[in-house]
């Protein structure tokens, strides 16, 4: 099994190596498409279009393979089984303020699970759903890890209420000592805890040996250095060099997004890119600069005034009489640019996350697992469907 994680590893690193041209980019550099051999093909997309299509990987994958053949080779490499299998019903005491498609996505984790034997540590619970979902399909006692208090209080409240064996325990995870959670009888489970978060606990379980460690990894450039730090001897060996803009391309699936996000957004980086053509104008430059994060409540009111919070966070003074509407027509032109190369760049989206995801698995191995890795449910209820499992070698 293992030796296969390992080709499919130096399979797909190959290939994001070869086409990293296409994907190791800032869209927002660019004025027009960097790839002449894909100018015509993007330049005939329509919005529709490119919004099916943003939203099909494999549909994605199989059209861009016609300009870039590696795409076929990798749309197969990132074909992960999906294991349905009966989901427990939960009682509506138990569901009740759980919102969403969340339920969905915890049923299925804890169905993949299957643990009634051994104890749990839950790492960076929250309120501790899942930690109670599984206290109640069986386990004989969940220990919780949550970094706030409030939510520990909550959690400890609705496990005492419905008498579920849990200890909640406050602790800040990236600098609290936390060795002393783990035990060798036991099963480590982490549901989507960010970047430095799930590698902190991948280490702490292992070091202890830990029976089971079960993980689904999520956000993986949070709380880390800009440049990713490869786990596994496979991975430091790669002569790929990770950025967190690279990272983050792994997350931008939007399948689950409500269509007022996704307005939202399109929005910002329209009155970013205006901000952007303004800026260069004032101040004779020609590159693009970042304008940090921001309330997404200022995309409700004017463009102007986002132009004078943004120029005042670069330090640049606006003149007095600007013709925004110009701007943001000129915006309009490069957004079609910007939206073509960041289509180009999501057919990538899932293979960086795959590597990043075989990575663990590797890393798990070489500290003495038996591992494996599925999707525990669709990806209409997460995009952050991969599920990695560890168990102990005897």
């Amino acid at each position: 099994m293992i030796s296969s994680y390992i080709t499919h590893f130096q399979s797909l690193d190959r290939l994001l190596h070869e086409t990293r041209q296409y994907w190791q980019l800032l869209a927002f550099d660019h004025l027009v498409t960097p790839w002449p051999e894909l100018d015509e093909y993007l330049s005939q997309l329509d919005e529709q279009t490119v919004t099916t299509l943003d939203m099909d990987q494999g549909a994605l994958q199989q059209t861009l393979a016609n300009y870039i053949p590696q795409l076929a080779e990798i749309s197969e490499l990132t074909q992960i089984t999906l294991t349905e299998r009966p989901r427990t019903e939960l009682p509506f005491w138990l569901s009740n303020g759980i919102k969403g498609r969340k339920v969905g996505q915890l049923q299925d984790f804890v169905s993949a699970l299957n643990e009634q034997q051994l104890p749990v540590l839950e790492w960076c619970a929250g309120k501790g759903h899942l930690g109670r979902i599984l206290a109640y399909t069986g386990v004989p006692h969940v220990d919780s890890i949550e970094l706030q208090a409030h939510l520990c209080e909550q959690g400890a409240q609705s496990a005492a209420h419905q008498k579920l064996d849990m200890t909640f325990h406050c602790a800040d995870v990236l600098s609290d000592p936390v060795s002393h959670h783990f035990k060798a009888a036991q099963h480590a489970v982490a549901l989507h805890a960010c970047g430095k978060l799930h590698q902190n606990f991948m280490r702490e379980a292992a070091k202890v040996g830990c029976e089971k460690i079960s993980l689904s990894p999520c956000c993986y450039h949070l709380f880390t250095s800009d440049e990713y730090q490869p786990m596994s001897e496979e991975g430091q060996q790669s002569a790929l060099r990770l950025t967190h803009n690279d990272m983050k391309l792994a997350l931008q699936e939007t399948v689950t997004a409500p269509s007022r996000v996704a307005k939202v957004r399109k929005k910002e980086v329209l009155w970013r890119l205006a901000f952007d053509a303004l800026r260069r104008d004032i101040t004779q430059t020609d590159h693009y600069v970042s304008v940090p994060s921001v309330n997404k409540a200022i995309f409700s009111g004017e463009f102007s005034d986002f132009c004078v919070w943004a120029a005042n966070k670069k330090g640049i003074e606006l003149p007095e009489q600007i013709d925004y509407q110009r701007y943001l027509l000129q915006a309009q032109t490069r957004q079609k640019v910007t939206e073509r190369i960041e289509l180009v760049r999501h057919g990538f989206r899932r293979a960086i996350e795959l590597w990043l995801v075989l990575d663990r698995v590797l890393y798990l191995h070489a500290k003495g697992y038996d591992v494996t890795l599925e999707q525990f449910c669709e990806k209409s209820l997460t995009p952050r469907n991969l599920l990695i499992q560890a168990t102990k070698r005897q």
